[in-house]
């Protein structure tokens, strides 16, 4: 039999979580990528980076039913290469913090990724918009 956790288990779980990405001594950042997400946020980048978005000092609201909510939406940045989205991962800012947090599947707006962007064809130079954003906690086995 599996391990199944409380809502209050999972929204602590995913508040800490996401604290991590606020842990450094700079924003966390949210970076868009062409290709397959990788295995896991420990295994090295893969394809493209299409765009990098500053996080909010505090980038997720607090987790209600284990899910966390991207806060300050719409963000706004500009492509820094062609391509189309594929995954993101999400990384403390700065140093003094943890690196990579969490990653990724990417839509466009309405379509139902963990991230929703206004598109998910990216030019270098042209301004993206990151619509929302979540971060769920599972609930387990």
């Amino acid at each position: 039999m599996g391990v199944r956790l409380s809502n209050a288990a999972r929204s602590a779980m995913a508040d800490a979580a996401v604290d991590m990405i606020d842990g450094g001594d700079a924003a966390g950042t949210l970076k868009v990528y062409t290709g397959t997400q990788p295995t896991n946020p420990d295994t090295a980048e893969s394809g493209t980076l299409l765009a990098t978005f500053t996080l909010d000092a505090t980038a997720f609201g607090s987790a209600s039913t284990g899910v966390c909510t991207l806060a300050s939406t719409p963000l706004t940045t500009s492509g820094v290469a062609d391509g189309t989205a594929g995954w993101f991962r999400v990384e403390t800012g700065g140093s003094g913090g943890v690196g990579a947090v969490f990653d990724g599947t990417v839509s466009a707006t309405g379509d139902g990724g963990t991230i929703e962007l206004n598109t998910t064809t990216i030019s270098d130079g042209v301004t993206v918009e990151l619509t929302s954003g979540t971060f769920t906690m599972p609930v387990g086995s």
